[in-house]
């Protein structure tokens, strides 16, 4: 017996997923950031300063798609990477003034996605959803 599609989590997951990436890049294109820089952006926000590996750690990201990335984030003045004094071979990610500068438009481009997205159901549903993917994600997270 087939699964149809609508009836398979993964499917419906992955589907909104890829919506939510498509509609964050229109949104974040005026503002020169990437759906790849986002999360990195997300997590400097929140403690910059902090070493490559600790970010690709933080994000679940290969630290070579991590370096990539912030190449490109340098490249265009968002960060800036300094060595780090407690390890020769590594650096520390910092915030370039355009980066910092970048959270509030940024952020509320991404808050109005979110917004979109649950337009349909009533803040309680809303965060019950939240909730509960949080509850999936977390049951599927590779320790």
């Amino acid at each position: 017996m087939s699964l149809n599609r609508w009836d398979s989590l993964g499917y419906i997951v992955n589907h909104l997923a890829r919506r939510f990436s498509a509609l964050l890049a229109e949104r974040l294109r005026p503002h020169g950031v990437t759906v790849g820089q986002y999360p990195l952006l997300l997590a400097l926000w929140e403690e910059e300063g902090i070493s490559q590996t600790e970010l690709s750690r933080r994000l679940g990201i290969e630290p070579a798609t991590t370096t990539n990335t912030l190449n490109r984030m340098e490249r265009d003045g968002l960060v800036e990477r300094q060595p780090d004094p407690g390890d020769q071979r590594g650096s520390r990610v910092h915030l370039t003034e355009l980066g910092r500068d970048l959270e509030g438009p940024v952020t509320a481009a991404a808050r109005r996605v979110n917004a979109e997205a649950v337009q349909n159901l009533s803040g309680g549903e809303a965060a019950e959803l939240e909730y509960m993917l949080g509850k999936v994600m977390r049951g599927l997270a590779e320790e």
